[in-house]
């Protein structure tokens, strides 16, 4: 891959299918590793987020009734488009985000199965009839409305997919915020959405949570709210939500246990899994098993392996190739995982890792060794999460309290287990109060497979065809084949 990618100087909404800006304010979209400005990007405000909203309420009618093969059609048009500009927008999120160009072009393949998912559900999402006597007893599903969507920086492919696939597939028009430190490839995605869909079906304005995004919230035509990111900002979306009575999903944090029983087998590739598992996305990922769950009887060995696998680790630029590991997207995100890290060396035992890593060429970037630490489950760096290559490793022995701290966290979006015997995982899936269990096989996505979380990750499921539920809702008809008998004289 090419890392000499050229950007546009400045980049505009995507307001009514014109690429359009009414605030004269910007900000730098900055290489994550270098600290050079790739390009300026409009700061929207509620200006913007107005027009945008105005322009998918116009578009909502028309959109609506459009046939579902129609809507399915265009949408694997955009999943084209994205594999015909996979290269460059892949490296576009490397650049921007400083995860490795070994890791953005997975996003992508998962972005365009996403649109061709989506494409495929929507034909069959339909409600049902029943014949009642004399008649038929109907329920329809129809789009919510206009939508609005805020996402986060850590993959932003796909949750521009996870976003906008389900909501245009099932009829809805929408405003897209994009993160203000993650906006270039979905900027880039506006070529595309400009050309295929019809003007003010999808809208981009990237700004500021606190401005753009406050605005979206708070629209009084926006008929759905769905939003990936901190529990914090979550909450204060769905008080939003609440106020004005209308839906809300939410994609949250998650602190994901991990858990190897002591009769795996093939050691060394669990090991390697587990890994993975904790420093996938340079460990910003709600996703990351961050929390190593290791038996007793196994531990040792088991962490002296992992710390050997932890310090080969290639540590490097992100455009590299042969890097499994780049920078932080910031120097906000950098500082806060070494608070953590630093937290961590009070309460705990560092086992590997620790400080920051100095890569030539790319001073500016805020690379983390990858870091494992001995704890308790109790412990800051346990309970929170870091989002960064950070492992906190428990060791067990007995069963249910081992269950007990699994679910201990105010999370539960994720969960790993490692084990031979099918007792084991099956019990231990039943019992774990995470939205998605992996055994044998951490981050083991499988398109239509049910993503969300528990309790404090969030609110209602992506990924599958049952995200289509959240985009709309059920009327019902009843139907009769005459007027009844006079009931008065």
């Amino acid at each position: 891959m090419n890392a000499n990618v050229r950007f546009a100087d400045h980049y505009e909404p995507l307001i009514g299918g014109e690429r359009t800006s009414l605030s004269d304010q910007s900000f730098d979209a900055v290489n994550a590793a270098t600290g050079a400005r790739l390009a300026t990007i409009t700061r929207g405000g509620a200006a913007d987020v107005n027009a945008a909203v105005a322009a998918a309420k116009a578009a909502l009618p028309a959109w609506a009734a459009t046939p579902v093969g129609q809507r399915a059609g265009l949408l694997h048009q955009l999943a084209d488009w994205v594999e015909t500009n996979l290269d460059r927008l892949a490296m576009i999120d490397a650049m921007d985000i400083g995860r490795t160009i070994g890791e953005t072009p997975i996003d992508h393949r998962i972005a365009v199965n996403q649109y061709r998912f989506f494409a495929a559900a929507a034909v069959t999402h339909t409600g049902w009839n029943n014949p009642i006597p004399g008649g038929w007893a109907i329920a329809k599903r129809e789009p919510l409305g206009v939508v609005g969507q805020i996402i986060p920086w850590n993959v932003p492919a796909i949750m521009t997919a996870f976003k906008i696939a389900p909501a245009l597939a099932a009829g809805n028009t929408l405003v897209l915020k994009p993160d203000e430190n993650a906006s270039l490839s979905t900027l880039e995605l506006c070529v595309a959405l400009a050309e295929i869909f019809p003007p003010g079906v999808v809208n981009v304005v990237p700004g500021m949570g606190t401005e753009a995004g406050a605005a979206l919230t708070a629209h009084p035509d926006v008929a759905k709210l769905a939003f990936t990111g901190s529990a914090e900002v979550g909450r204060i979306i769905a008080h939003a939500g609440a106020d004005r009575l209308v839906p809300v999903s939410l994609e949250l944090g998650g602190k994901s246990p991990n858990i190897v029983f002591p009769d795996v087998d093939g050691l060394d590739r669990v090991v390697d899994n587990a890994a993975f598992a904790a420093t996938y996305c340079n460990g910003q990922s709600c996703l990351a098993g961050t929390r190593l769950f290791l038996h007793d009887d196994i531990y040792d060995d088991f962490l002296s392996r992992l710390k050997k696998v932890f310090e080969g680790i290639a540590v490097g630029s992100p455009v590299d190739p042969t890097t499994r590991l780049g920078c932080l997207v910031s120097q906000k995100q950098g500082e806060r995982v070494l608070d953590f890290i630093a937290s961590g060396k009070q309460e705990a035992t560092l086992v590997t890792g620790g400080s920051r890593a100095a890569v030539p060429g790319n001073e500016a970037g805020w690379f983390i060794e990858p870091t494992v630490f001995e704890t308790d489950n109790n412990s800051r760096i346990a309970q929170q999460e870091i989002f960064g290559p950070v492992l906190s490793v428990i060791r067990w022995r007995d069963y249910d309290q081992m269950i007990d701290q699994a679910n201990g966290v105010e999370y539960g979006l994720a969960s790993g287990i490692y084990t031979s015997n099918l007792a084991n995982a099956m019990r231990t899936a039943d019992r774990l109060k995470a939205g998605s269990v992996w055994v044998n096989q951490y981050f083991n996505l499988v398109d239509g497979s049910p993503f969300g979380g528990y309790h404090g990750s969030g609110l209602g499921r992506e990924y599958c065809a049952a995200t289509l539920d959240m985009y709309t809702q059920l009327k019902s008809i009843v139907l009769s084949e005459e007027v009844p008998p006079p009931m008065f004289g």
